[in-house]
């Protein structure tokens, strides 16, 4: 593996490391544009396993804080998305694709129960 290949192999790993970045990305993954409002509310019930209705005001502007600020500039950096903070208009990006296969590996991990109630390493 050369050196370009690692360098992005572990961008991609540290970019799916959080959870709020994987959880925004697992939406995008099925619907390939989300509104930022939206994601708020995915993504925080995710964070809480509850539905979104039942996710209150105050997490919910956590979420929003943690994504403008840090989340979808550092996705966007990557090109892995786009988004546009007056519309709140998020799409994917060509750079989606390096890391949708690690992403799809996330996914299924955390889809299980079993996996998902294991004490972290």
């Amino acid at each position: 593996m050369n050196q370009t290949n690692a360098s992005r192999m572990e961008a991609a790993c540290s970019l799916l490391a959080e959870s709020e970045r994987r959880y925004l990305l697992y939406q995008l993954a099925d619907d390939r544009t989300a509104n930022l409002e939206d994601l708020v509310a995915q993504v925080a019930a995710w964070k809480l396993d509850v539905h979104a209705d039942a996710v209150d005001k105050e997490r919910r502007q956590r979420v929003y804080v943690s994504l403008v600020h840090n989340h979808l500039p550092r996705l966007e950096d990557y090109d892995i998305i786009e988004y546009d903070l007056r519309s709140g208009d998020i799409v994917l990006a060509t750079g989606f694709e390096d890391v949708k296969p690690l992403l799809e590996q996330f996914r299924q991990t955390e889809d299980e129960p079993e996996i998902r109630e294991r004490p972290p390493l």
